[in-house]
């Protein structure tokens, strides 16, 4: 949020779900400390794609968007 002070409130809510109700979570092949989050939304008729790496007991995450599908 900090490099991205124009995202909506709206885009944040979502986030926030996603992150805590994800229908699933991978954890990434190339590092264990990366996982990704998904959750489907009827209105985008698609996936919201959240990646967060976690570190020293914190997660952030590195990028967001939609997709067609769970890779």
């Amino acid at each position: 949020m900090q490099k991205h002070p124009g995202i909506t409130v709206a885009a944040l809510e979502r986030m926030k779900e996603t992150l805590k109700h994800p229908i699933k979570v991978l954890v990434s092949e190339d590092d264990l400390f990366v996982h990704y989050y998904f959750r489907y939304y009827k209105d985008h008729k698609a996936y919201l794609f959240i990646s967060v790496k976690y570190l020293n007991g914190e997660g952030f995450i590195i990028t967001s968007f939609y997709t067609d599908s769970i890779q």
